[in-house]
């Protein structure tokens, strides 16, 4: 197993590759919106760590006060994403990159870690049971089965934002709450756009672009969430027209 990784810096981040885009070979604009992002975001302490090749290796987290969720919490990290896929899954780097953060915690005197879960894995989430092995517990949940999960070093323990749980808003139309940490964001955002206009389906398209905004959606976030006829449906970026479709079923 390879140990050289690479931390993003304002430095660097131009001209380092975003691995959680390297899986397709086509190009997306999503990327130089995820740079900017971050470019932002590396000045509040938000941690890109991923490994020195062209993989999909890497972990993203952040501290929870300036984190872009709806989650509350003294002094905790909230891991936005771990990922390792392909032919380098079940060589040691999701461990590796878990302990990085773990380490970098307790270095910093953090209370702990949280991450977003359900009580079913949920795609585009983080793999939940790799993190319960680390000691990660369930310390808050919506009514729709979504978890917050935490390790705690000092016994304190985050919780969901009360408008989180909210689950609903008044628009009955299709609603997508999004923000650009996501490189996949921008062409899906176009993707439903596109099937929308054409097949007239009234849709909003909400840009959380500001950490007030994300902190008091209506939601669980991780930079995405979709309404329908009032009631939230899903943080799933794998919205295609299919998943789409079955929606506007309901």
């Amino acid at each position: 197993m390879s140990t050289d990784f690479v931390n993003l810096t304002t430095e660097n981040l131009d001209h380092e590759h975003l691995c959680c885009i390297i899986r397709s070979k086509k190009l997306h604009e999503g990327i130089e919106s995820k740079r900017q992002w971050l470019s932002d975001r590396l000045k509040e302490g938000h941690v890109f760590r991923k490994l020195n090749a062209k993989a999909t290796v890497f972990i993203e987290y952040a501290p929870l006060e300036s984190a872009w969720v709806p989650v509350i919490g003294d002094n905790y990290y909230y891991l936005y994403c771990l990922w390792v896929s392909g032919s380098y899954k079940g060589k040691g780097y999701g461990k590796s990159l878990m302990e990085y953060c773990l380490a970098d915690a307790k270095e910093k005197g953090k209370s702990g870690i949280c991450m977003l879960g359900a009580k079913k894995q949920k795609s585009w989430l983080s793999d939940q049971s790799f993190a319960k092995k680390f000691g990660f517990e369930v310390v808050d949940s919506t009514d729709n089965g979504y978890e917050l999960l935490a390790l705690s070093f000092d016994g304190t323990a985050p919780r969901f934002a009360q408008n989180a749980k909210t689950l609903k808003i008044e628009s009955k139309e299709l609603t997508i709450y999004y923000d650009m940490q996501c490189p996949y964001v921008y062409q899906n955002v176009e993707t439903i756009k596109q099937y929308c206009e054409t097949n007239d389906v009234p849709a909003s398209f909400i840009q959380v672009d500001t950490l007030q905004k994300a902190k008091e959606l209506p939601c669980v976030f991780n930079n995405w969430g979709v309404f329908y006829k009032g009631n939230f449906e899903t943080v799933n970026l794998l919205l295609d027209v299919a998943y789409l479709k079955r929606i506007l079923k309901k």
